[in-house]
């Protein structure tokens, strides 16, 4: 597996991380509406794989917090650029 160096927004220091890292970076940076969503749904099914990965160990509490960091940016993109809804949303009904 791949590994990147970015920082996440917000931090200065580099991450090392695998290929999660790379799709989640491409999702931030992508500016064309219309490779958006796809580059999104790509960071997610990596994310997804790799806490799969993570799952069998106690290790790796860095690249958890990242990965939570990770995919709450990711639900802002999909409701704020891609219009998702917003499920923390207090106003939506039950």
């Amino acid at each position: 597996m791949t590994t990147s160096d970015f920082s996440l927004p917000g931090s200065t220091s580099p991450l090392h991380f695998p290929e999660w890292s790379l799709k989640y970076r491409r999702a931030l940076l992508e500016s064309n509406p219309d490779k958006l969503a796809e580059c999104v749904e790509e960071a997610e099914a990596e994310i997804f794989r790799r806490l799969q990965q993570l799952s069998q160990s106690q290790d790796e509490q860095g690249e958890r917090q990242a990965i939570e960091d990770a995919i709450r940016a990711l639900r802002v993109i999909e409701r704020d650029r891609l219009g998702f809804p917003d499920w923390d949303s207090d106003s939506r009904s039950s």
